[in-house]
């Protein structure tokens, strides 16, 4: 039959069933939040730290680059850094991001999500008229 897996531990255990266990990695969730984040009009995209920089010039793209995330007894608490579009108006443009991080990960993951932190990293001028 199916041998035991030892899984990865920076991943938690979602739900257990008849069948087996689900258990999504941090990474995963962090995804999901790059991607909900950059959905929301005005924002540019994701920045993250050096490494993540050096490694999308060589071709390793993340999508949770510039996103933390901390899951602790199945709450979910989240960091993400964003360069926003100029003109948009920062605090509204963050509460939407704020809410749809929160909806998507609780929607695709069953977890609660505690905060979403947004820091604005930077301006895009590139798209200014």
């Amino acid at each position: 039959m199916a041998k035991d897996v030892d899984m990865e531990k920076d991943a938690y255990k979602n739900a257990e069933s008849v069948e087996g266990e689900i258990r999504i990695a941090d990474d995963v969730v962090a995804n999901i939040a790059g991607i909900a984040a950059t959905e929301v009009e005005g924002v540019a995209a994701t920045v993250g730290n050096i490494t993540n920089e050096l490694m999308s010039k060589v071709g390793m793209r993340t999508l949770s680059k510039g996103v933390t995330v901390e899951v602790v007894d199945s709450v979910v608490s989240v960091k993400m850094a964003l360069i926003m579009d100029y003109g948009y108006n920062i605090p509204v443009t963050c509460k939407k991001v704020q809410e749809r991080v929160k909806n998507a990960i609780e929607s695709m993951t069953g977890l609660e999500v505690s905060d979403v932190s947004v820091r604005i990293a930077g301006i895009d001028t590139s798209k200014q008229v």
